[in-house]
């Protein structure tokens, strides 16, 4: 069992910046890659960015020059750093993690709740 919990969401002015950070716990043996989707009303939900357990980052087009995907793997979270938000960002973001946990040897995809990031003026 992994549980994702998200936090740093908000109400943020055009142009600001957040931080959003995600924590993994539970019976995990290994986490490969971590990544952050978002998902706005009406919307299918897509892909924001992703990072492996080496590092190796990729971002959407949407997003690239604006925000950063970082992971601390001792400590089991992952962050984004949004940085020159636009109101076009706005949505629920959802950390995601692909793990293997001690009870079972396949690698199968979690998801957090999601935390909702709202840029307006």
């Amino acid at each position: 069992q992994v549980q994702l919990v998200e936090s740093g969401g908000g109400l943020v002015q055009p142009g600001g910046s957040l931080r959003l950070s995600c924590a993994a716990s539970g019976i995990i043996f290994e986490i490969n890659a971590m990544g952050w989707y978002r998902q706005a009303p009406g919307k299918q939900r897509e892909l924001v960015a992703t990072i492996t357990s080496g590092g190796s980052t990729n971002y959407a087009d949407s997003v690239k020059g604006r925000f950063t995907i970082s992971r601390d793997n001792a400590k089991k979270t992952v962050a984004l750093q949004m940085n020159s938000l636009e109101p076009e960002d706005t949505a629920v973001y959802y950390c995601n993690a692909q793990a293997v946990v001690t009870t079972d040897w396949r690698l199968r995809t979690y998801w957090g709740q999601g935390t909702q990031v709202t840029v307006s003026s």
